[in-house]
Order: C-alpha cells, then structure tokens, then sequence
C-alpha cells in the first residue's frame, strides 16, 4: 500500500541511516496511502454529501498527514509528540467516519474493512513513532 515514490530504494532502513524526511517515516506512508483510499472512496458518495460527511473524511485523513509532518518539523520532542498526539486523533476521528459511511450504505462492508484495515495499520506504526519519541524525550531529561 506504499506509494513507492515516497519509499527508499532498499525499504530496509539501517539503524545508522537518518530519516531525513517526514516522508521517510513508514507512519507517514502509511497515512498518506490512506488518503489517497479516502479520496477514491469519497468519489463514490452521493453528490449531497460533497459538503458533508466526504469532506469530513478527507479533513481528518489529510490531518492525520499533516500533524505528522508538522509533528516532524518540529525541533524540540515535546512538540513533536503533541502532533503526533493530534495524529492520532484524526485517525480516531475519521474511524468513526468509516462506520457511519459503512452504516449509511455510502460504501460497502468490504470496502470499509479495507479502510480500517489500513487505518489500523498507520494507527500502530503512529503509536510506535510516539513510543519512541516518548523515550527519546525522556532519556533527554
């Protein structure tokens, strides 16, 4: 599911190689290919909903995006966790979005299982980008 433009060439990083990028951290690949299902998924909603619930859905997927990279840009650890925090939030958000589209018939079941699949998938590799933001603050206090 990740867009191989945003994909070193070896995926396998080395512990010695930086992440120079915030499209070099696999939460923020992750992320993005769920925009990009959301936005092919949203297509498919009634017109009435252009101003609704499909534009709610691609709000918090690109927010999910956006915290990350903001969160990446940031300098001091505190900082960073707190987006990667608001990252966090929007996935939450637009899981809920999920259901109700699923709910209301504007996608189908397997479709949306294939949204909560990926969403559960970037939800993990964020949680661990904080774990380990979270020990690389503590061990600087």
């Amino acid at each position: 599911m990740i867009d191989s433009r945003f994909t070193k060439q070896d995926s396998r990083m080395t512990q010695t190689e930086k992440i120079k990028e915030f499209t070099d951290l696999k939460a923020w690949q992750e992320a993005h290919a769920l925009v990009i299902m959301i936005y092919n998924s949203t297509k498919k909603f009634p017109r009435e909903e252009i101003f609704g619930l499909a534009s709610q859905m691609r709000r918090a997927a690109v927010s999910i995006t956006s915290n990350i990279s903001e969160g990446f840009g940031r300098h001091g650890y505190k900082e960073k966790i707190q987006f990667y925090y608001l990252a966090q939030g929007s996935l939450t958000e637009l899981k809920n979005q999920i259901f109700v589209a699923r709910d209301v018939k504007y996608i189908i079941e397997s479709e949306a299982e294939k949204l909560l699949i990926q969403l559960s998938f970037a939800h993990r590799l964020l949680q661990g980008l904080i774990s380990k933001s979270k020990k690389i603050l503590n061990f600087e206090s």
